[in-house]
């Protein structure tokens, strides 16, 4: 073994115990979320503070830094190791990446955001419980004010948000986002006012449904696409989530809705996405950049590619909706398949982001995405939020909420102090449909495929495009790969003109 892979073996044992710190933390978080008693709140914080700490520590060692440096000039960039391989010299370009934003935080800041995005969370907790926005506001307040200091710590350009979606979405820009959402915003505004005034009958999707019988049929889902039971875990959270500390460990979390039959239907097909893209990374790869996902964008792509494109077409259903008749015995017999895959492709504004519908699921997240810009920038202050967000709701969706619950407090994320996180979940809407029309090219059969049950060649396509990649190659680059052309957003707009031309007037 020469010296320079030497030093990137040395790096790479480095980077593990980081990673693994990492895998401990997010067990805590996973805890706090699902199994953690109430009274557990104040110590969990302080755990999670002391986590942070190490894992920054380990992150941003002297040791670290001097192995790193000796691959890669870390000013410039410039690579000084002659013999990596390509995927290697990526993966040092990356090891670089972090470690620059890593040690542009002091200790002292990740810790403090750690404790206090754990406390915020309770009190996100609480406030839900009693619809009460002014009980969560001087949190979010504190969380506000540490994620302009992160943007400031970090540095930026254009825009302080523009930072903070640089965590989630690399090389993404505010302006490159907003230009992007705002023909989307004004695309389905429009197919949305076109719409209303067609009706669709879903109420028999609609009523008591049991619990344990929903929990059987998502795991026959689970099963079908491919999740392994050896290697995660499925359980019960206020607000769904995936969270994997390993390739054998990425486990899921579901939200039984008792009188809505989709529901959890969607959130298993959603977190099982994120959880089989968790799965099929590299495993010899764990603890460098080329065992960790490409970017949220990508990560939300996987979902939504599950739940939306599989999961919401028709010829899944020709397979799956006589095993769900016969899980429900009697509560369907008198519904055809044609309508029922009318009635779960219904669109109709709603004040729930996750249980919103393929069309309009886009504006919730563009609200959110305008919401904290301007939250970020100090056009608006976080006693506005309220009032913002229901002015937001009545102009892009035609509704209003009538308390915080459906409005401005359903959603975790805030409270975990992840400004920047909510535009990948578009752009993962985006990404999948690029993605997808290379998929149906490679395969012209996958519709007739799948309404047998067959789905092993989806997750192996996935594999082989996505998973095995890491993060070797940014998201555009990545997409490219995978495609054969550079991205853009006309697949997605395409993909929802054929579809929803087929069920409404457009």
């Amino acid at each position: 073994m020469s010296k320079t892979q030497k030093e990137y073996q040395k790096l790479h044992v480095l980077s593990k115990h980081a990673r693994i710190l990492q895998g401990i933390s997010s067990h805590l978080d996973w805890d706090q979320e699902t199994y953690m008693p109430f009274g557990s709140a104040a110590i969990r914080a302080e755990q999670l503070k002391t986590m942070a700490g190490l894992i920054h520590r380990e992150k941003t060692s002297q040791k670290f830094a001097n192995t790193l440096s000796k691959l890669i000039d870390l000013s410039s960039g410039e690579l000084i190791a002659q013999d990596l391989t390509p995927a290697q010299s990526s993966a040092v370009k990356e090891w670089r990446r972090d470690y620059l934003q890593d040690t542009a935080m002091p200790a002292e800041f990740v810790e403090e955001f750690a404790q206090l995005t754990s406390q915020s969370v309770l009190a996100w907790r609480n406030a839900k419980k009693s619809n009460s926005f002014q009980q969560f506001a001087p949190f979010l307040d504190r969380v506000v004010t540490m994620n302009r200091k992160k943007a400031d710590l970090l540095g930026y350009q254009n825009h302080p948000y523009d930072a903070l979606l640089d965590l989630y979405e690399p090389d993404m820009t505010t302006a490159k986002t907003k230009q992007i959402f705002d023909k989307l915003k004004n695309t389905i505004t429009v197919w949305i006012r076109k719409i209303s005034t067609q009706k669709i009958e879903n109420n028999f999707l609609f009523g008591k449904w049991d619990h344990d019988k929903q929990i059987a049929f998502s795991h026959q889902i689970l099963n079908a696409m491919g999740y392994d039971f050896n290697k995660g875990r499925l359980d019960f959270s206020s607000h769904p989530f995936s969270s994997a500390s390993h390739p054998t460990d990425s486990r899921i979390t579901t939200r039984i809705h008792p009188s809505s039959l989709m529901s959890s239907i969607s959130v298993i097909l959603h977190e099982g996405g994120h959880a089989l893209y968790e799965m099929g990374l590299p495993q010899n790869l764990y603890g460098t950049p080329l065992g960790d996902a490409c970017s949220l964008g990508i990560h939300e792509s996987q979902s939504r590619w599950w739940e939306t494109r599989i999961g919401l077409h028709k010829s899944f259903w020709k397979h799956f909706f006589p095993i769900l008749k016969n899980t429900f015995p009697g509560r369907l017999d008198q519904v055809h398949l044609n309508s029922f895959y009318q009635a779960i492709n219904k669109v109709e504004p709603s004040f729930i982001r996750v249980e919103a519908d393929e069309m309009t699921y886009p504006l919730h997240v563009i609200i959110r995405f305008e919401l904290e810009k301007a939250l970020i920038e100090g056009s608006i202050n976080v006693r506005e939020v309220p009032e913002a967000w229901n002015a937001k709701m009545k102009e892009y969706l035609g509704i209003t909420p009538s308390h915080h619950n459906e409005g401005c407090l359903q959603d975790i994320h805030w409270s975990m102090g992840a400004f920047g996180y909510f535009p990948t979940y578009t752009l993962g809407n985006l990404y999948a449909a690029h993605l997808f029309e290379a998929f149906a090219k490679q395969y012209p059969d996958w519709e007739q495929r799948i309404s047998t049950g067959e789905l092993n060649f989806v997750k192996a396509w996935l594999s082989e495009h996505i998973y095995q990649h890491g993060r070797r190659y940014s998201s555009r680059e990545l997409l490219k790969l995978a495609t054969g052309h550079a991205f853009n957003a006309n697949a997605y707009i395409r993909y929802l003109q054929d579809k929803y031309s087929q069920i409404y007037q457009l």
